[in-house]
């Protein structure tokens, strides 16, 4: 099985062709083939497929083999794969997701994408974590994230605290993301992102990105466009109009290599 390994922003996959319908054993391929010691190594497992909706259809799943409904940095690197295997001239092409069919530009390694907000954020939210509370702010980007505003994200506990939010009650069974946003200054901010299906930190979220835009936009005022500093150090650019109607996501993607995949 041919694959190409593709990051936008430190955020890896492993993305295959699948317009074929080939893979059947997704879930499992995905934990195979995600994993950093015995598999290829990844943040998710990324198929390109036919759609009769749009001009792709992009498939995610996690390494704990959950399917995702959407990912922002995955959009922008299956599109990165359709430039490089010059599976279409197209730069503007539509992509059918989990989430709705969303448009992606191909500007070489620069990939553009658009994203969307479900449903209205909820601000200032009461977190209970065993005897004290954190207040954070949940939107919905595609999938679940809240955003926590802190000092300095690097004094973050994020792997204690990360999970106790991430499977929080409050949250239901599907739980969150959650983000830890630092103001550097006005349309500026840094960012940590613990991920669900990961379950721990990544080096970037493009949902996480424009969630924490959002959020920082609203409460701060912040105007678009909000350049976004993740763990990689590189930096995601997100754009909005006023009623978040349109969002985009922009930033590089980086193709590390090509392989074959034996494992049995």
């Amino acid at each position: 099985m041919e694959f190409l390994k593709i990051a936008g922003s430190g955020n890896d996959f492993v993305v295959v062709d699948n317009r074929k319908n080939l893979i059947r054993n997704k879930k499992s391929l995905a934990i195979k083939l995600c994993d950093r010691k015995f598999g290829i190594g990844a943040d998710g497992l990324l198929l390109l497929e036919n759609s009769k909706n749009a001009d792709f259809k992009m498939r995610i799943f996690n390494p704990d083999g959950s399917e995702a409904e959407m990912c922002g940095n995955g959009l922008r690197c299956i599109l990165r794969f359709i430039y490089e295997k010059s599976i279409s001239k197209k730069k503007n092409l539509n992509i059918e997701t989990k989430a709705g069919i969303l448009e992606g530009k191909i500007k070489g390694k620069i990939i553009k994408v658009r994203m969307k907000v479900v449903n209205s954020p909820k601000l200032n939210i009461e977190i209970p974590i065993e005897n004290f509370k954190i207040i954070g702010n949940f939107v919905n980007t595609g999938v679940p994230h809240t955003v926590i505003f802190v000092d300095d994200v690097e004094k973050v506990n994020l792997e204690e605290i990360g999970p106790k939010i991430r499977y929080n009650k409050i949250f239901g069974e599907s739980g969150t993301n959650v983000d830890w946003v630092e103001i550097v200054k006005n349309g500026i901010i840094r960012i940590r992102t613990y991920e669900r299906g990961v379950e721990g930190e990544t080096l970037s979220c493009g949902t996480g990105a424009c969630a924490s835009a959002i959020i920082t936009s609203i409460k701060e005022k912040f105007k678009s466009p909000i350049f976004v500093i993740t763990k990689s150090k590189e930096i995601l650019k997100v754009y909005f109009d006023k009623d978040f109607e349109k969002i985009y996501l922009e930033g590089k993607t980086l193709l590390t290599f090509k392989g074959i995949w034996i494992g049995s």
